[in-house]
């Protein structure tokens, strides 16, 4: 028969954490985008703001 027939899946290293798998995988997947885009909002958010330049005449 093809295909891997147990229900049971042996991953090392990253993709121990981060597979399509299982659902604690898929959840770390999702985890993950979440914080890249809470931290890429946060950067921007948090991030000093550029004084405009005061010319006197």
């Amino acid at each position: 028969m093809a295909g891997h027939e147990s229900g049971e899946y042996h991953f090392t290293g990253f993709k121990k954490y981060f597979n399509s798998y299982t659902m604690v995988g898929r959840r770390n997947y999702v985890l993950a985008t979440y914080g890249a885009i809470a931290g890429i909002v946060l950067f921007f958010k948090l991030r000093p703001k550029k004084q405009k330049a005061v010319t006197e005449q």
